[in-house]
């Protein structure tokens, strides 16, 4: 893998990203592995990369997390341990013991996982042999603290044993000794034994030092106090110290003893510890693929790239932490438009955009997620090439251009169809016409290299030569003309103006300075752009109408569906109403039927007795009377009405009493527009033709109609149309008091039946818990709510309740 310039890593931020990578390792191990980490420019290594960080991430995401600690080198320990007489301290067998636990349980998890589910990983765990009889001996000697266990040995047992009898011998001695020169008044009261070159001492002050005989061990560092051992102690402390000498000795022969039975291990745990420093590193590259949103693009074994929704983790980051958000990037290179050239003012992203290219394709072969969206693609470079930023340099008397005329030459002949150019304001740093036919020259010969590559410029000449030639095309960073304003929004197709009058005239440049700079431009100049300048006002304008355009589309849809909903709705309910009747219809043929059987069994029987035969058909007759429909009164004609009412012949007009014709329904008149009235019919308001009302007078209107009645209920209308399009299945009620809570979480259980919804969602936030018990209490006494449980960790866990209804 080819690398031109050597420090590229630094030029496309990458080196902060192998920062963020090793901060999201869990120890040294991991962090090793992302130091050595360098991209691959073989399709089957990055595909298998890619594929081992993917699996991980979705046991991940799955709830299924590896330990997060004591991920421990011990590579060191092992090396020592590999040398014939050697020994492990408990400090380095302490740490085995802690790492090997981690590297089972690494194991286990993975082993346990089906082979279909994650081949990759699986096959990571292929050579590491798990002795965990090594592990269970060094538990059985090395304790919880580090320490060799007392039941290691019997003498350890032993000599520990021992050393603690001598200690509170000497110790009881001691504090004899102690009380009685506090008694004599030769010791201070708050006199203490302590510590001194490892013997039990006594303070004792300077003026009284041979009060007491002994050694003296110490001095204060005041000069007032001496630490002196007194005579009838030392031997007790020699017998201690030669005690603490034989336990070091067992301890080295038990400590000795275990690096021998750790020896034929030793190859085969340095490839267990290679894996766990891999599943570290692997792990760091799913949490930052968990963090930026980012995924694996579809990989081709070829050069290649056309992503969606690019954006710079680096960039993205920043911006969030100013409380901005930033601007995807759609690219998109292939075998007919390999070079992009991209125009525009300063400032507008162009080297942004350069930078995202080299990055995220070099992360790519690396084997690290890019921050894109589902859809992308990308393929293989086997060589990076990269020209930015200054480079000049005072050691080898290079100026700015000579140092970039000094990278083209290696472009020219070290380029080829499978690499990646990526060139910064090319053509820059000298004259512009020489600089430009240069830069122009260059570009020719790299496309017919045919390599591929991102090339940013103000000159013209690159313009309309990337206009007119194959394999090469024209990009834009688009502008806000009025505002004048960068977007940050790459448009590929077409150049971009660099706006500099505009830019110059804005930050406020004297117009007479604008005016004789567009003088000296000349009329081509000027033309050319503002013939772009107009092309993106043009562009702006479209691009404005296509998205009312689509939003008045979505409307349509969403109202067609709305409607196909509904119609939907009727149509069930209709058959719904329809089967019914049909089935009460059978069951009442059925009945009819066997009542009449039943009639003529009974005649019969009875032989036709007339009185029998009467009361039958008396029965049969009250029967079919029950199964005929009920009568509906007849329609009062207008010339007849029910009540005697004065009617009037004046056209009608708004504030005139009315009644409906036919009916002995009375109201009054609210508006009328055309052929239809707005009325109003006690608390009701109605909207029929003129020509179903007659007028009334004002007394007959009093006399007819009823008094108010005291207390008037309004029954709500309920537009389910409305109430279809406008519900949703989550509900979110973070803030709100009990009571608020409540209500609302009544309302939406409520529309959701009426609707016929069965899952649902209710953010109510963590917090202590308290808004989420009174909730879920609530909620269980409904006998129309079948479960509830929290959500998945990843999307919001125990502030989520899902409720799922009968």
């Amino acid at each position: 893998m080819m690398l031109y310039p050597n420090n590229f890593e630094e030029k496309i931020g990458f080196d902060k990203i192998r920062q963020q990578l090793a901060a999201l390792c869990n120890g040294p191990l991991g962090r090793a592995f992302v130091e050595r980490m360098r991209p691959s420019n073989r399709y089957e290594i990055v595909q298998k990369l890619h594929r081992q960080t993917e699996e991980l991430k979705r046991m991940m995401a799955a709830g299924e997390h590896l330990p997060e600690s004591h991920f421990l080198d011990v590579n060191p320990s092992l090396q020592k341990a590999a040398i014939e007489g050697a020994f492990l301290s408990e400090e380095e067998f302490y740490n085995l013991r802690l790492s090997l636990t981690t590297l089972y349980q690494c194991v286990e998890i993975i082993d346990k996982k089906p082979t279909q589910e994650i081949p990759h990983l699986k096959e990571l765990i292929g050579e590491v042999v798990v002795e965990k009889s090594l592990l269970a001996q060094i538990e059985r000697l090395i304790d919880e603290r580090g320490k060799v266990r007392d039941n290691a040995s019997p003498q350890l047992q032993q000599i520990r044993r021992a050393i603690i009898e001598q200690q509170m011998q000497l110790r009881k001695k001691i504090d004899q000794l102690l009380r009685q020169l506090k008694t004599e008044g030769f010791a201070a009261e708050d006199a203490q034994p302590t510590i001194r070159e490892g013997r039990l001492v006594i303070p004792l002050p300077v003026e009284h030092k041979r009060r007491m005989k002994g050694i003296v061990h110490d001095t204060s560092a005041s000069g007032q106090t001496i630490f002196i051992e007194p005579a009838e102690v030392v031997e007790m402390n020699n017998e201690i110290r030669e005690l603490i000498a034989q336990e070091r000795r067992e301890v080295i022969r038990i400590l000795t003893q275990l690096t021998a039975q750790l020896r034929p291990h030793v190859e085969k745990l340095k490839k267990g510890y290679f894996f766990l420093g891999l599943i570290d590193f692997i792990r760091a590259k799913a949490r930052f693929a968990l963090q930026w949103r980012a995924i694996f693009p579809q990989l081709h074994n070829k050069p290649a790239l056309q992503w969606m929704g690019a954006r710079h983790p680096l960039l993205e980051q920043h911006l969030q932490e100013i409380g901005k958000k930033i601007v995807p990037l759609n690219i998109r290179l292939d075998e007919k438009n390999r070079i992009l050239l991209i125009s525009g003012p300063n400032a507008g992203g162009k080297s942004i955009c350069l930078k995202t290219v080299g990055l995220l394709q070099y992360m790519l072969q690396c084997g690290i997620p890019v921050p894109v969206e589902e859809g992308s693609q990308a393929g293989i470079f086997q060589r990076f090439f990269i020209d930015i930023g200054d480079e000049q340099s005072i050691d080898n008397d290079l100026s700015t251009y000579s140092s970039h005329l000094k990278n083209m030459k290696a472009f020219l002949e070290l380029a080829d169809e499978h690499s990646l150019c990526l060139i910064d304001e090319f053509g820059t740093g000298t004259e512009p016409q020489l600089g430009g036919a240069i830069a122009e020259a260059i570009l020719e010969q790299l496309n017919q290299k045919k390599v591929y590559g991102v090339i940013t410029t103000h000159y013209a000449n690159l313009k309309l030569f990337a206009e007119h030639t194959s394999g090469i095309i024209n990009g834009a960073m688009r502008y806000n003309v009025e505002a004048l304003e960068p977007l940050f929004e790459l448009e590929i197709g077409k150049p971009g103006s660099s706006f500099a009058l505009e830019i110059a005239q804005k930050i406020g440049l004297p117009r007479w300075v604008i005016q004789k700079a567009r003088e000296k431009l000349g009329k081509e100049k000027i033309d050319m752009e503002k013939l772009l300048r107009d092309l993106e006002i043009e562009r702006q304008f479209y691009r404005e109408k296509s998205a009312q355009l689509q939003a008045e589309r979505a409307q349509l849809a969403h109202t067609q569906a709305e409607y196909a909903r509904l119609r939907h709705f009727l149509e069930t309910h209709r058959k719904q109403l329809l089967n019914e009747a049909k089935a009460q219809a059978q069951q009442l043929l059925q009945e009819a039927n066997q009542k009449i059987e039943n009639t003529i069994r009974q005649i019969r029987q009875q032989q036709a007795a007339k009185e029998v035969t009467r009361q039958l058909r008396q029965e049969l007759e009250e029967f079919r009377q029950q199964l005929q429909p009920e009568q509906i009164p007849p329609a009062i004609s207008d010339e007849a009405p029910t009540n005697t009412v004065e009617l009037e012949t004046t056209p009608i007009q708004p504030g005139d009493y009315i009644r409906l014709k036919g009916t002995d329904t009375l109201g009054q008149v609210i508006s009328i527009k055309g052929k239809e009235a707005t009325i109003s019919i006690g608390e009701l308001k109605s909207t029929v033709k003129l020509d179903r009302l007659e007028k009334i007078s004002r007394q007959s209107y009093r006399q007819l109609m009823p008094e108010k009645p005291t207390a008037s209920v309004t029954l709500p209308r309920i537009d389910l149309s409305e109430k279809m399009a406008r519900f949703s299945l989550e509900l979110d009620i973070r803030g709100c008091r009990a009571e608020e809570a409540l209500a609302q979480v009544e309302q939406f259980i409520d529309d959701a039946i009426m609707l016929n919804h069965q899952h649902l969602r209710i953010i109510h936030g963590k917090g202590d818990g308290i808004l989420r018990n009174v909730i879920r209490e609530h909620l269980r006494k409904r006998k129309e709510v079948l479960h509830l449980q929290d959500e998945h960790a990843d999307r919001g866990g125990a502030g989520i309740t899902l409720v799922t209804l009968r």
